[in-house]
């Protein structure tokens, strides 16, 4: 049986510089994901043209539009980068300049030639679960991450805050306030008796 070898990471990218290259449907599409997750998000967009959409969002977040063809110039500096355009032969080649120069890349709906995947997020205040089919069917993380907003209530929050000062208070060494923590939280996944 195949399985998703992907290692799931949750990165601070107000501390990372995002490139986005391409204005059209799809890069507003992942410029939104970026922006819902990350706000503070350090984005730039390089096309020869933006969507209305695109230019509204802009102005939403940290983002800085860029009115030129790729040039692999606009790789300095950057830590990911994320291929939009329709042009197969420029996706294919900003992938190997990336490679060249160490930086992460996503070719939109190109599986080999993506370093990582955008899935689905759920967000509940601290609370941030990430869905990944490994790449295979977005539109089934989509429905999942749909069920996850649907079932969590929305004070997990407050448990989260809670735990966090609780867990400020237990006594003893790291083994014992993860015994301490791991009962006090037990009931959270008991199975209920019908």
């Amino acid at each position: 049986m195949e399985r998703n070898n992907l290692y799931p990471v949750f990165l601070k990218l107000s501390n990372l510089n995002v490139l986005i290259i391409g204005g059209g449907f799809v890069a507003e599409e992942k410029l939104t994901f970026l922006l819902k997750s990350s706000p503070d998000a350090q984005i730039t967009l390089v096309s020869p043209m933006f969507r209305e959409g695109t230019k509204e969002l802009a102005k939403k977040g940290n983002v800085k539009l860029i009115k030129r063809r790729y040039n692999k110039r606009f790789l300095k500096g950057k830590h990911i980068v994320i291929v939009t355009t329709d042009v197969p032969d420029v996706n294919v080649k900003v992938y190997k300049h990336c490679k060249k120069k160490g930086v992460l890349v996503n070719v939109a709906d190109n599986p080999p030639y993506c370093d990582f995947y955008m899935g689905g997020i759920v967000t509940k205040g601290n609370v941030k679960i990430a869905i990944s089919t490994n790449g295979k069917s977005p539109t089934t993380a989509k429905r999942i991450r749909q069920f996850f907003e649907d079932v969590i209530p929305e004070n997990v929050d407050d448990l989260v805050k809670n735990l966090n000062e609780y867990r400020k208070t237990i006594k003893g060494d790291f083994e014992q306030k993860v015994d301490t923590l791991n009962e006090f939280t037990r009931g959270l996944i008991a199975k209920k008796e019908i």
